[in-house]
């Protein structure tokens, strides 16, 4: 392989200005969550079971309404590549609003029907019972979240990272002293339990809020309180941000549905093996945190070229991102497998829960590493104007493999709890050949503002020169 395949020092010095940060960030938030984790596994293992039923709502609330922040991202990215801030602003009006509206609706399911939405997601009564109060407390935090969620979007996207991060800081640090406050009953609070996880989680987005706002404000000339050119849409704008969004959205609304009927055959499957799927997302997290730097940066680089019209290049840096990102999962998931022992110790787990988890690690090494790939291909896919592809391709494995699989090992069979593990993974095996495929053919660039239109037809020439 040639070596400037790898990139020069422009294409390193970019991922650490734009990703660490993003990385730092998710980094804090999940060692923030790993410690609120281990908090909840000191009031028991059903305690942790119930918390992590309610995350994977919250997982599908960000699934709900992610689809419309991805899709938002791509006019973010290659608006700044254009220069176009009236672009942005119309942009991001379009995307709060339609984050919004996903975002008030899980709210008020929480919040008035919790008792209905831990059944969905378990048939075990004292794990249900335990979730209840947490589900409906955290449902008020919902629209704060999605509100910081489009704030740093946009940030990100326009190459302020820093602000996000310290936002997040902020709002991490309540978090974990609350919990610490209200779970325990320390300094003279009253002991809560779950309950004053769940108020702690609250009160850290209000501080969330506030830190990003305060911000803004201070920037006289940030897009984000410029409110009154948020919603000069005209039909055109309109027609091709929901032309370009609504694959998108149909990508992370079916993916949280897929997920959602893969968490439901796990949560009927065995007491111990709930729990340890709880601890195991907590360090899945940290994967994703790491992860998660890298595909912002490639959503704000490559969506940057695309805009300008360096088509060619952006199309480089999609293929260097490709290939970096296994390696970088692969080296994360070695380093937790050596430490496994010590990690699991932290949780409170019991040894067939501790053996469940350890049985995730070594499954997920193989399994995650083409997922974080599948997933970085589809990132990009999407920061070059493409949103159909990858929602078709995901869509498919998902919902014609992974979850029948899960569901005829799981429920039908009934074997072994890792076994149906592995089968949530099955589809990304199947994916990962095509999906290359599709990003080595460079198709997938196809630029919403006019300066990358210009430069589209002169990519296609040296596309067709093999990439010269």
């Amino acid at each position: 392989m040639d070596k400037s395949f790898w990139g020069n020092r422009r294409f390193y010095e970019e991922i650490l200005i734009i990703g660490f940060p993003v990385a730092l960030q998710n980094l804090l938030t999940t060692s923030a969550g790993m410690v609120d984790t281990i908090m909840i596994g000191t009031q028991g293992e059903t305690a942790l079971a119930a918390v992590g039923i309610c995350s994977l709502f919250s997982m599908l609330l960000f699934s709900a309404y992610f689809g419309f922040c991805n899709g938002g991202i791509i006019f973010f990215a290659q608006y700044w590549g254009a220069k176009d801030e009236g672009g942005i602003c119309r942009a991001y009006g379009l995307t709060l609003v339609t984050m919004m509206a996903a975002g008030l609706i899980f709210a008020a399911a929480a919040v008035f029907t919790p008792d209905f939405i831990m059944g969905i997601y378990t048939d075990k009564e004292s794990i249900r019972a335990a979730g209840v109060p947490y589900l409906r407390i955290v449902g008020w935090s919902y629209p704060l979240q999605v509100l910081a969620m489009a704030i740093a979007s946009l940030l990100r996207s326009i190459e302020k990272v820093k602000i996000p991060l310290f936002a997040s800081i902020a709002s991490i640090v309540t978090n974990t002293f609350l919990n610490w406050l209200l779970i325990f009953g320390m300094l003279g609070f009253p002991k809560l339990g779950v309950e004053g996880a769940a108020i702690g989680t609250l009160i850290s987005q209000v501080v969330h809020i506030l830190v990003l706002y305060i911000y803004c404000f201070l920037d006289k000339g940030s897009f984000v309180t410029r409110v009154r050119d948020h919603f000069r849409w005209s039909r055109s704008f309109v027609r091709q941000f929901f032309t370009k969004t609504i694959f998108v959205v149909c990508n992370e609304v079916s993916y949280g549905t897929g997920q959602l009927l893969l968490n439901i055959i796990i949560g009927r499957q065995i007491e111990e093996g709930i729990a340890a799927f709880a601890i195991f997302r907590v360090m899945e997290g940290f994967i994703f945190a790491f992860f998660g730097g890298l595909a912002n940066a490639s959503s704000v680089m490559v969506g940057k070229r695309v805009g300008a019209g360096e088509h060619l290049e952006g199309y480089r840096d999609a293929k260097r991102f490709v290939a970096l990102v296994p390696l970088v999962t692969l080296f994360l998931l070695i380093i937790i497998i050596i430490f496994r022992n010590s990690i699991l110790g932290l949780f409170g787990l019991g040894e067939q829960a501790q053996f469940y988890a350890r049985g995730m690690l070594y499954i997920y090494a193989l399994t995650g590493t083409i997922r974080t790939c599948n997933y970085m291909n589809n990132n990009i896919f999407r920061s070059g104007g493409e949103s159909v592809f990858g929602t078709v391709i995901e869509f498919c494995g998902l919902f014609f493999i992974s979850i029948p699989a899960a569901a005829i090992s799981g429920l039908v069979l009934r074997l072994p709890f890792l076994a149906v593990f592995f089968m949530l993974y099955l589809d990304e095996f199947i994916r990962l050949g095509i999906i290359l495929w599709y990003m080595n053919s460079g198709k997938w660039i196809k630029p919403v503002t006019s300066l990358g239109r210009e430069g589209l037809a002169n990519f296609r020439k040296q596309m067709a020169l093999g990439g010269k």
